[in-house]
């Protein structure tokens, strides 16, 4: 019977590929994605590469449809259009916007303000002096607030 799958076949091969060298395993890269390997791949990668290709050649590929998904996804919709990344330069919260963040059981609250930031009634120019008086140690302000 034509187009009839032999699975065993399939695993076979799959299983022999941790048999091949790495020379090998970097051509079979080659000849997959037309372009050499990222310096520094590990050869459990290019094993997986490699058991993928013969996957795809055995029972088909993505469909268009959801490569185009994936693509889109990825922000790669347009691969010879560089990618615009825009950046929102000013991650901080408005003023009237009231941070909370339990610390050691204690819950700590901090106000931004138009000037900074206030907590307990006293005034910090940033996010990571309040979270320094907070700890006692250098702390990632927006990160100690899950900013």
């Amino acid at each position: 019977m034509i187009g009839v799958i032999d699975q065993g076949q399939i695993a076979e091969e799959i299983s022999a590929i941790s048999q091949l060298t790495r020379e090998e395993l970097i051509n079979a890269w080659k000849s997959a994605h037309r372009q050499t390997p990222p310096k520094g791949i590990s050869r459990r990668l290019l094993e997986y590469s490699a058991a993928y290709q013969l996957q795809v050649k055995a029972f088909g590929g993505l469909k268009p449809t959801m490569r185009r998904r994936l693509r889109q996804a990825t922000g790669r919709a347009e691969r010879s259009a560089p990618a615009t990344i825009i950046v929102n330069k000013s991650k901080r919260p408005s003023p009237g916007t009231r941070l909370l963040r339990e610390w050691h059981g204690k819950t700590h609250t901090v106000e931004v303000v138009a000037s900074g930031f206030v907590y307990k009634g006293e005034a910090y120019k940033s996010l990571s002096q309040v979270a320094r008086s907070i700890t006692g140690t250098r702390w990632s302000g927006p990160r100690f607030f899950g900013l």
